[in-house]
């Protein structure tokens, strides 16, 4: 089974120089492929060094977009991604491959909750975790990890759904179980990081990791989020509408204004899940 292992980095020189030697060692056939997602460092000039294929970039255009561009140039059948910045252990590989081995299609490494960037990152990551394991009636024990091996050509049919950003892990795993495929997860250790700070600003990412909620629905089962909505907003319209006969007599304003949100939230959930369906029609075309 050759391998290609891809590695998106942005100034993550003192990474590289520790992670690239163990990855050669662990996998010493293995394709390697460094993204320099426009670093400002000698980034590009250390992978070279140590024996990578290098791709850069004249500018920034994000993790999600590393990770399509070193997708398209790895020629192994199986693609290996994984952070440049040192935290995940090359000698982990060896146990995602196993898992595609015994016929998986994607083997995410899971990290336990110490291997959390904060406090803070963990709990989003948690609510993450079981808003999807809701969607998809699959354990998802980590949704966000970067680090998996993945059969290339089944991850090759959802490149046009990957964002740019920091997201990319979230959709391919959603896309990978809304198209039956089968997904599995291993617990890993992971290390304290070298070199930069992390690219991720609560402040700049907050909203974004929020959108992820949403993505998470409208990449799986749409209805699944819409329907309770517009059941809660239909039961509010009845509810409120009971009260104001009772107390008043009447149909009010809110009554209708709440209902009618039941039916369009409802309609729009119905919307989404045929966009869903047809987006899902393209990657399963031979």
């Amino acid at each position: 089974m050759h391998v290609s292992v891809v590695l998106p980095a942005k100034n993550e020189s003192e990474g590289l120089r520790r992670t690239l030697p163990a990855l050669r060692q662990a996998l010493p056939g293995a394709e390697i492929i460094v993204v320099d997602d426009g670093s400002t460092d000698d980034t590009a000039a250390v992978a070279t060094g140590l024996g990578a294929q290098v791709l850069s970039s004249p500018y920034s255009m994000g993790n999600g977009a590393a990770i399509k561009r070193g997708a398209r140039a790895a020629s192994g059948e199986v693609i290996v991604f994984m952070d440049a910045d040192g935290q995940h252990d090359p000698a982990h590989i060896r146990l995602l491959l196993e898992r595609l081995e015994a016929g998986y299609d994607m083997a995410v490494g899971a990290r336990n909750s110490g291997g959390q960037a904060s406090v803070g990152r963990g709990a989003a990551n948690a609510l993450y975790n079981r808003l999807a394991s809701w969607m998809t009636g699959h354990k998802i024990q980590d949704l966000t990890s970067g680090f998996r091996a993945v059969r290339a050509a089944k991850f090759r049919e959802f490149l046009h759904l990957l964002p740019n950003g920091f997201s990319y892990p979230t959709t391919s795993t959603m896309a990978f179980f809304r198209s039956a495929y089968p997904v599995t997860y291993v617990p890993i250790e992971v290390a304290r990081r070298v070199g930069t700070q992390s690219h991720i600003r609560p402040l700049r990412d907050g909203v974004r990791f929020l959108l992820i909620i949403f993505k998470i629905a409208t990449l799986y089962s749409p209805l699944k989020l819409f329907a309770p909505a517009a059941v809660s907003f239909a039961m509010l319209g009845l509810g409120h509408y009971a009260w104001t006969f009772a107390t008043q007599g009447r149909f009010t304003n809110m009554s209708a204004l709440m209902l009618s949100a039941s039916v369009i939230v409802f309609l729009i959930g119905l919307v989404s899940e045929q966009i869903t369906s047809l987006t899902y029609t393209r990657a399963d075309r031979p």
